[in-house]
């Protein structure tokens, strides 16, 4: 069993990691300007994490075998998508995922 001096050191450490690595690029970025083409290219950062984020749900992995449709997240993305062409608002789409992946558990 780790010492609580070791974990509790191991939890400021990453802390502080952590912390680094999210504060470090407004410090560097305070000083210096970024060229307009690389700021386009990360505009779509998030769009790209979403869509693999929207992707690993979609899919199922089995050993052996290939990909598999989860049923349930598909029928739930229809309307979730539906909902964010109207709406384009972020709080929209994820009430309207919820609520039809509830309701969709609740029918199967």
């Amino acid at each position: 069993m780790p010492s609580f001096n070791f974990v509790l050191l191991t939890i400021i450490g990453c802390g502080i990691i952590t912390w680094l690595s999210r504060i470090s690029p407004f410090v560097i970025l305070k000083k210096y300007r970024l060229s307009p083409t690389l700021i386009e290219f990360l505009s779509f950062v998030p769009i790209v994490i979403m869509a693999a984020l929207w992707f690993e749900n979609l899919f199922t992995q089995r050993m052996g075998h290939l990909p598999g449709i989860d049923y349930e997240n598909l029928f739930a993305s229809i309307p979730t998508i539906i909902g964010a062409i109207l709406t384009k608002s972020l709080l929209a789409i994820v009430i309207i995922g919820i609520v039809s992946l509830a309701v969709i558990r609740m029918i199967m």
